[in-house]
């Protein structure tokens, strides 16, 4: 396996239009562009075998809760034999604003729970990311019921186009390198 592409997000219709589910989104829309053809259940997570060239790639969307998301991608991880350098993890990102797309390398978890286990279970965070901003919650609002909160039309629409452009992101990532990507993704 070339690379393991993971979505964080929530299994469920009622997590289907929410902020936190925008790393499903990004992937699924990776999925549509590299036809991959079926999804199987693997280690607790919904996974596509899909080709990019010469390279093989294995989309992933954790099927547990975001919260404990690490377990299922910690067993793709070792049944793959996955590198932190070959794992991409698309994830939304309160810390930036509604609509815009980050690349990095590494770093701590800034809240995201997602994140944390994932870094946990992994003993560590240099894998690869596409951060997905979402904006900050309004007033006194907890970031918890902002990220888990059915969206509105329009905020439907912009956090789709910026999942568009997310999923454009791994694809830079993937063919061009992080570093690449990051001056493309990041310049800003």
């Amino acid at each position: 396996m070339s690379f393991l592409v993971v979505g964080l997000g929530n299994p469920g219709p009622e997590y289907e239009h929410t902020r936190h589910n925008a790393g499903f989104v990004a992937v699924d829309l990776l999925a549509e562009n590299l036809c991959a053809s079926y999804w199987k259940d693997e280690a607790g997570a919904k996974v596509a075998h899909v080709r990019l060239g010469d390279e093989e790639l294995l989309l992933a969307e954790p099927q547990t809760f975001m919260n404990v998301s690490g377990a299922a991608v910690a067993k793709l991880v070792e049944t793959y034999d996955i590198a932190f350098e070959r794992m991409v993890v698309v994830h939304d990102d309160i810390d930036l604003p509604a609509g815009a797309v980050r690349v990095k390398r590494g770093g701590g978890h800034g809240g995201h729970n997602g994140l944390r286990s994932l870094s946990e279970r992994l003993g560590g965070g240099d894998y690869l990311r596409v951060r997905v901003g979402v904006g900050r919650p309004p007033g006194r609002m907890d970031p918890a019921d902002f990220v888990l909160q059915p969206m509105r039309r329009d905020a439907l629409d912009e956090l789709d186009a910026a999942c568009t452009v997310a999923a454009q992101a791994v694809m830079h990532v993937l063919e061009y390198g992080i570093e690449s990507a990051m001056q493309e993704y990041n310049a800003d």
